[in-house]
């Protein structure tokens, strides 16, 4: 985790209400460990292999971009809605911060190109809906029967990443009540526009 956070209230990630100096924490710790990262894979790819990686990063460089925090955004209202009916204690919220980061396409490019080990061959970018199943990507808004579908699916999807970390900090007991207001936050959400998800892929080649 960034050092730092503590000034992140009961926001569990960045968020347009987050000072500045939870940005630069999180910014920083990404180019530590991507760096890392980076020095040892060089280790294991010989002169002239390849690596390709995809990961979640955001469009622009606001760290706070809809594609960027907006679905953290919402688990974390979550949070705070199940504390209002005395399931979670605020402390315990302040005191929990999502240990990712979604870079934008310059800082991995910068990271890269400082750690020295590799060089871009390709670096491009992709979007996809929140939710998984959903293939229509050119509709920007959808009906409420299917935004309730995609609040489900979605909730489901960050439930598969996230529930481990969460059952750790919040106990088991409130598992099942998050992700059900998760799902309905998502959906009101999706009634007023449709966001989706930014993904970076490059592939680079050992020096």
């Amino acid at each position: 985790m960034p050092q730092g956070l503590e000034s992140n209230g009961l926001n569990i990630y960045m968020a347009k209400t987050s000072p500045t100096n939870v940005y630069e924490a999180y910014g920083k710790q990404f180019h530590t460990d991507f760096t890392k990262f980076l020095q040892m894979r060089s280790k294991e790819v010989v002169h002239g292999g390849s690596m390709v990686l995809t990961f979640p990063g955001r469009s622009m460089v606001d760290p706070t971009s809809e594609d960027s925090c907006a679905l953290l955004g919402l688990l974390g209202q979550s949070l705070v809605d199940i504390s209002r009916e005395g399931l979670v204690q605020e402390q315990d919220i302040i005191s929990f911060n999502i240990p990712m980061y979604t870079p934008c396409e310059n800082e991995v490019r910068n990271a890269i190109e400082n750690e020295g080990s590799f060089s871009i061959t390709n670096m491009n970018n992709f979007k996809v809906n929140w939710d998984p199943n959903d293939t229509d990507f050119t509709s920007m808004n959808d009906s409420n029967e299917l935004n309730q579908i995609h609040g489900k699916n979605t909730a489901k999807m960050m439930r598969a990443v996230l529930e481990p970390l969460l059952a750790s900090h919040f106990g088991n007991s409130i598992i099942d009540v998050l992700f059900k207001k998760l799902e309905k936050n998502v959906a009101e959400y999706l009634s007023k526009k449709k966001p989706r998800q930014f993904f970076i892929n490059i592939s680079m080649t050992k020096k």
